[in-house]
C-alpha cells in the first residue's frame, strides 16, 4: 500500500514562502500568518454565507430564547418552543459550517507545516546538545559514541556503560551545518546526523527508530521551541499553538463586529 509522505510535498512550497518570516521572527511570523489565515476564514464566511439568512436564524434564535424564559412555569410548552429553537439553531450551524469545508483542508495543511517547522529550537554554534541511545532487549556492556571533526564531548565519556537499557551522551559542535555521528555497541553501528545552524528554524530528524539492529532508537535532544521565550503562566511556557488561537480570535471577533457578520 502507497503511503504520502505529506510534509515532503508542503516543505518545498511552503518553506520559500513562510520559513523566511519565521526565522527572521519567530513571534512576527506566527502573528503574520495567523492574521492572514483569519482574514481568509473572515472573507470566505462572509462570502459563502447567505448574511440576510443568517440575520434572521439569528434573530429567531433570540425570540426562542426569550420565549423560553417566559414558559419557565410551563415544562410542557417549554419543551415544545426549545423542539423548534433546536431546529433553528441546526439551521444555523449547517449555514454557518459551508465555509468551513472550503477552508479546513488547506488551513489544516499549513497547520501540519507549521507543527513541524516550529516543533523546536535550532541547534547552534557551541551549544550542549544531548545524544540518547536506546538499546534492544538483552543488549549490555559499553556503548561508544563516535564524533566527527567538528564536535566535542562537553561533559561525557565517549564510551559508557549500557544502564537500564539506554546510554546518554552530551556534546558540542563547533561549526555550522551537518555532524555525522555514530552510536556503535558490540557489531552494532548507527549513524545519527545532527544540523548546527545560526539560528534559523532548521533541524533534521530528531527520533531516529532502528530495526534488525542491537541499536533499536537514537534521539537527538532539541528543545521545545518556546517563541515568548521565558514569558510563562504559572510555570507554563505558551508555545506558537497558544500564541497562534490568541491573535485569530481577537482578531476574528474584531473583523466579525467590523463587518457586521452574523
Amino acid at each position: 500500500m502507497w503511503e504520502i509522505d505529506i510534509m515532503a510535498i508542503l516543505d518545498p512550497v511552503l518553506d520559500p514562502i513562510l520559513g523566511p518570516v519565521l526565522n527572521w521572527n519567530p513571534i512576527v511570523g506566527i502573528i503574520l500568518i495567523a492574521a492572514v489565515i483569519t482574514v481568509v476564514i473572515t472573507l470566505a464566511y462572509k462570502f459563502l454565507t447567505d448574511q440576510e439568512k443568517m440575520k434572521h436564524l439569528k434573530g429567531r434564535q433570540k425570540e426562542f430564547q426569550t420565549e423560553m424564559k417566559s414558559h419557565k412555569e410551563n415544562p410542557e410548552k417549554m419543551m415544545a418552543v426549545q423542539k423548534e429553537a433546536m431546529k433553528v439553531n441546526m439551521e444555523y450551524m449547517k449555514h454557518s459550517l459551508k465555509p468551513t469545508l472550503y477552508t479546513m483542508l488547506p488551513i489544516l495543511l499549513i497547520f501540519g507545516w507549521m507543527s513541524g517547522a516550529l516543533a523546536y529550537d535550532p541547534i547552534m554554534i557551541d551549544e550542549s546538545y544531548t545524544i540518547m541511545a536506546e538499546f534492544a532487549d538483552g543488549v549490555s556492556g559499553q556503548a561508544q559514541l563516535v564524533l566527527d571533526a567538528e564536535s566535542t564531548l562537553s561533559s561525557s565519556d565517549a564510551v559508557q556503560i549500557i544502564t537500564d537499557g539506554e546510554v546518554t551522551w552530551r556534546v558540542k559542535s563547533s561549526t555550522i551545518g551537518e555532524h555525522q555521528l555514530a552510536v556503535e555497541t558490540g557489531d552494532a553501528s548507527e549513524l545519527v546526523t545532527v544540523l548546527v545552524t545560526d539560528g534559523s528554524l532548521d533541524y533534521l530528524e530528531a527520533d531516529l527508530i532502528i530495526k534488525d539492529s542491537d541499536i533499536s532508537r537514537i534521539q537527538v535532544g532539541y528543545g521545545k521551541l518556546t517563541p515568548l521565550g521565558d514569558f510563562d503562566i504559572f510555570g507554563w511556557n505558551p508555545g506558537w499553538l497558544a500564541l497562534y488561537i490568541v491573535v485569530s480570535l481577537v482578531l476574528s471577533l474584531s473583523l466579525r463586529k467590523a463587518m457586521g457578520l452574523h
